[in-house]
């Protein structure tokens, strides 16, 4: 999804340290919070918010229409599950080392509730000047200012560094999507680029990718019916087969996933690739001057 002022958002988590640090960025910046949820701490204000023991529990007293988990591994499904249940249509999952058979349950209450996920494991997301809910430094214009630059990425790092280029370059952004840099995910590359060609504001599109698993090669193929021009970067040039390499979805097997079969999918589809994320910026530059 593409952050908006108006999306209103309820934080699971909200009372813990990093849940505290980042809500309170969040609200300073602008961004629309209704109130938080600890089971252990319902009733309590928190950040001038009321906290909850549920969604379900929320929705009898706030409004809220998207959900932000600050949760452990093995809470997120129900905190997931809740928020949808209680009419959340979509869910910024933060949280690392989800079980799999986990996302997948989330996946298919997201589905029956008409619901977008992001992530697991994704840094979050930003609209400069806007709005952002995660972890990103939506705060710095250093690394983000308004522009018309779509930026999706699997790293929350390799993302920063990204947009940091973009900036120093003279553009902005439009909007950043963290799709999270799990096996299993909710929205893919190749989701945010629909949502990217479909957006007024961006006239460019900038993807971070890495090694593993096929969301590469699926956004590639999407990227060459699009209208707007993409760059893209692809961490793991040097990573050695079956070793993962930070994130648990990055790692290159035997049956795919390898740097050389992303670059070479990207290239085919006419999207050029940078070597490193600063020449991202550059290459934006030049597919923007000849369209």
């Amino acid at each position: 999804m593409i952050l908006r002022k108006e999306h209103r958002m309820l934080v699971y988590g909200m009372t813990g340290r990093q849940g505290t640090f980042w809500t309170k960025a969040m609200i300073d910046y602008g961004a629309s919070v209704a109130g938080g949820v600890n089971p252990r701490r319902p009733g309590q204000m928190h950040l001038g918010l009321p906290v909850f023991e549920s969604a379900r529990s929320a929705r009898k007293e706030i409004e809220f229409d998207a959900a932000l988990l600050f949760v452990p591994p093995l809470a997120a499904k129900n905190a997931a599950i809740d928020a949808f249940e209680s009419g959340a249509r979509a869910a910024v999952i933060l949280t690392e080392h989800v079980p799999v058979q986990d996302t997948m349950e989330i996946l298919a209450a997201a589905r029956a509730c008409g619901a977008r996920v992001v992530g697991p494991n994704t840094a979050g997301l930003v609209t400069p000047g806007e709005s952002f809910a995660g972890i990103m430094p939506a705060f710095n214009p250093s690394i983000f200012k308004p522009g018309t630059i779509g930026v999706v990425s699997r790293s929350g790092s390799l993302g920063t560094l990204a947009c940091l280029s973009i900036v120093r370059s003279g553009f902005g952004q439009s909007a950043f999507i963290g799709v999270g840099g799990d096996p299993v995910i909710g929205t893919t590359i190749r989701e945010a680029l629909d949502l990217f060609e479909s957006d007024k504001r961006t006239e460019a599109v900038a993807i971070c990718g890495e090694i593993g698993g096929g969301g590469e090669e699926e956004a590639a193929e999407f990227a060459s019916s699009m209208t707007k021009p993409v760059a893209a970067f692809v961490a793991g040039m040097s990573s050695p087969q079956g070793k993962k390499m930070g994130h648990a979805g990055a790692i290159a097997s035997g049956t795919g996933g390898g740097y050389e079969a992303k670059r070479r999918a990207f290239e085919s589809a006419g999207v050029p690739v940078a070597n490193l994320p600063r020449d991202i910026p550059a290459l934006l530059a030049d597919r923007l001057g000849a369209s």
